[in-house]
């Protein structure tokens, strides 16, 4: 039966206990990680959020009473023990407190527990499905505990760093106005205001450039955030971003700041130095290297561009690729030359995982010798060409795809991390950044038939491309900027349009009419009307970050309590069904699944 709390209070956490405080009564309470009758000696092992601690209870010591409740401890139980820490003669290595141990002189059930469903121990193979329907139990486990109380610590860190550039914290509303650009927004219909909706916030976007206009020229806010989109490894539909603004600055500006702050961060949590400054790629540059605008740059096996190369050769899956406006490229896997034919079918069916239509290789043995699926098509001197273009070498495997360019950077990109995996070229414990910059402003999007803002309507272009807005809107660059750590982006920004007449053209640029863009942004363009600073910002993806930094392969291990793949809580059964009666309050009507079939 459990027992009360009265007339007790914690001394300190299991693993805060140290060697110095031998010979000191303390109480220690916690879960019961796993308990040893030894007939007159019980050990337990006392688990809380900082660790172990080795707890010893003696018949004699403790009174006849705590000896039998000893007896009957189990995994889970909640306890409360209060004794002398003494010196251990078995000491363990493997855990901070392993030269000591609690000699207990009471101990107090605070509450019994049954058998959990899985062990709490750390990197459990229970399935996610088990794990996350019982996440309370889940979150007891020491490796999730350590990446939580890390999230903490840098979000902690981060308000520290930015008070002190001279930010000031300032929340900005959940319940806003939903807008066409970007992914879907999750809706909140009124009550008040029939058939009207709030939007959550994507992102706090227009409401950190309004406080720009009301002059608090520099903002800071970790911000939750929302998208109703599908969702991958390192995406939720809710999510946490460290969003800032700052005015009278420009790109410059605003990676310095931002280097600044990673250098901190990495610092003080892992004591990794980050070299400064960050290096810089264009867009372009990076998609040309690398196939990807979020680059890996632990490792090379960058692409080469061969178009020229075998433009009039004899191979027509080249040379049609060309004469379509494509191109062809390569990438060269050192000392993957021996490959097995069966690994690079396997490859060849990755790619098109992605669209490639095939996967032409040249395979060289240590001794020199070449295998190649496209040889007969090729003259001796253009097979020669292509390894030198690739700086082949014995033992090399030299992968190409050919098509159209975009298709062909997404797909090499792919397969270059690929092989980088095959190859164990990913080492968690290095951390490579790189800024990439001039982002293409606008993309086309075919099912609507236009252009669309690649990051946001906001985005201010390079100003020796505004002119090109009018003649070539697809060759515009935008003065945008991503930090990639590792291939993954975790944070991006930009400069913001601050001239009416540069926005006006923007609008123009994306079909909107000026009446449709003051339908959705006439709040904004309004402020702009009254005087309105030059301004940029970026936003931390705050999961991507710590997911990082705590070297796990997904965002749902730095979340107290994540979603899965169709955004429902396992542990919650959320989203469910209300009742009438609400939907009524909300003038909401619910249509059933056989009137949408119709």
């Amino acid at each position: 039966m459990a027992e009360s709390m009265k007339g007790l209070c914690r001394s300190c956490r299991c693993a805060e206990v140290t060697k110095e405080m031998i010979g000191s009564k303390v109480t220690l309470m916690g879960w019961v990680q796993k308990a040893r009758d030894k007939g007159g000696i019980v050990f337990v092992d006392l688990r809380d959020r900082s660790g172990i601690m080795q707890v010893i209870l003696e018949d004699g010591v403790v009174s006849e009473e705590d000896f039998v409740k000893a007896g009957k401890l189990r995994a889970e139980f909640v306890i409360a023990v209060t004794g002398t820490i003494t010196e251990r003669d078995a000491k363990n290595p493997n855990i901070p407190t392993g030269d000591i141990e609690l000699k207990a002189e009471s101990l107090r059930i605070l509450a019994e527990a049954e058998v959990p469903p899985f062990p709490i121990e750390e990197n459990s193979r229970t399935k996610d499905e088990i794990r996350l329907k019982y996440r309370y139990l889940d979150l007891r486990r020491p490796d999730l505990q350590k990446n939580l109380m890390m999230r903490s610590r840098i979000a902690m860190l981060t308000r520290q760093f930015f008070a002190k550039e001279g930010f000031l914290e300032i929340e900005t509303p959940m319940l806003g106005k939903s807008t066409p650009e970007g992914a879907r927004d999750y809706l909140v219909p009124s009550r008040i205001h029939p058939g009207s909706f709030y939007g959550l916030p994507q992102s706090p976007q227009l409401y950190k450039q309004l406080l720009m206009c009301s002059g608090y020229d520099r903002y800071i806010q970790i911000a939750r955030c929302f998208r109703d989109e599908d969702l991958r490894a390192d995406r939720q539909p809710e999510f946490t971003q460290i969003d800032m603004e700052l005015s009278f600055v420009d790109v410059d500006d605003v990676i310095d700041v931002n280097e600044r702050f990673l250098a901190f961060l990495f610092k003080e949590v892992l004591d990794v130095d980050v070299p400064l400054p960050i290096e810089r790629i264009t867009w372009q540059e990076a998609m040309d290297r690398f196939g990807s605008d979020k680059p890996d740059m632990r490792f090379g096996m960058e692409l080469h561009d061969v178009t020229e190369l075998v433009r009039n050769c004899g191979f027509a899956v080249f040379t049609g690729a060309i004469e379509a406006g494509g191109s062809v490229r390569g990438i060269n896997a050192k000392g993957q030359g021996g490959m097995p034919r069966k690994k690079i079918d396997k490859l060849t069916e990755f790619v098109r995982g992605y669209g490639a239509k095939g996967l032409a290789y040249i395979a060289i043995g240590e001794d020199g010798t070449r295998k190649s699926s496209f040889s007969k098509f090729m003259t001796e001197e253009e097979m020669d060409a292509l390894v030198k273009a690739l700086e082949g070498e014995n033992g090399d495997l030299l992968l190409f795809v050919s098509d159209k360019t975009k298709l062909v950077y997404d797909v090499l990109g792919a397969l270059r991390l690929e092989m980088a995996r095959q190859m164990d070229l990913l080492d968690k414990n290095e951390f490579r950044f790189v800024w990439v910059t001039e982002f293409p402003l606008l993309e086309w999007n075919e099912d609507e038939n236009r252009y669309q803002a690649m990051h946001h309507p906001f985005t201010m272009l390079m100003e020796e491309d505004i002119d090109l807005l009018d003649t070539d809107p697809g060759k515009v660059r935008a003065k945008a900027y991503d930090i990639v750590l590792n291939g993954n982006e975790i944070g991006g920004g930009s400069v913001r349009i601050h001239q009416n007449h540069i926005q006006e053209r923007m609008f123009e640029a994306l079909g909107f009419t000026k009446e449709a863009a003051y339908e959705q942004f006439g709040f904004l363009l309004d402020a702009f009307k009254y005087g309105v600073p030059p301004h940029a910002g970026l936003a931390y993806g705050l999961d991507r970050l710590v997911m990082l930094m705590a070297k796990v392969d997904s965002i749902r291990d730095v979340i107290a309590f994540p979603k899965v793949k169709d955004a429902s809580c396992l542990m919650t059964q959320s989203p469910s069904v209300v009742d009438e009666k609400q939907l009524g309050e909300l003038h909401i009507a619910v249509t059933g699944e056989e009137e949408t079939k119709e």
